[in-house]
């Protein structure tokens, strides 16, 4: 496997293990409580996080098509992965953001549910990359709309950030539903 397949997908590894460790530290009956009324559980963050997921693997395999269908090449080289400046902005909580109307949860399903659906997006993603290995996904550009032009790397490195600022919010609401 390429190397820097390598790297993000261990990076998506690790985001996943400290997701799981945050859920834990919530109480098993409070996983589907909001903490607020303006306030997502741990049931709508899955829900959210699977809903990013799951579309962004979509859109990349449908730009992986597109690329390989105009000749997309073999990686060459050491191509851009998520810079940490770039993981800080992703990961900071400083600044409250609202997801768009696409990725709201919808609710109505329970954290067990809702973390089976995450998972399933998580092997879907893993397994798109996996079977690109090799190809020049350095050069398999989408655009985000806050942070501009990302190749699949970076955008692996995107939703392992991307986890880690809602584990941050279970963390932060695990203290609140105790």
């Amino acid at each position: 496997m390429h190397p820097a397949a390598t790297e993000v997908l261990a990076g998506l590894d690790r985001s996943r293990e400290g997701l799981r460790a945050a859920i834990d530290s919530v109480p098993e009956p409070r996983r589907d409580q909001q903490p607020a009324p303006d306030r997502w559980s741990v049931a709508h963050i899955l829900e959210h996080l699977a809903l990013v997921e799951e579309r962004l693997t979509a859109t990349i395999a449908a730009k992986l098509e597109e690329a390989r269908e105009a000749g997309l090449g073999r990686e060459g080289g050491d191509p851009s992965l998520l810079s940490p400046e770039l993981r800080v902005r992703i990961v900071d909580r400083s600044e409250r953001r609202q997801a768009p109307d696409p990725l709201q949860p919808l609710g109505g399903i329970g954290h067990q549910a809702a973390w089976e659906r995450a998972e399933a997006a998580r092997a879907a993603f893993r397994l798109l990359v996996t079977r690109a290995d090799g190809l020049e996904l350095g050069g398999v550009i989408h655009e985000h709309p806050r942070f501009g032009a990302l190749n699949v790397y970076q955008w692996a490195g995107f939703l392992a950030a991307h986890e880690s600022r809602h584990i941050e919010q279970i963390r932060e609401m695990s203290g609140q539903l105790q």
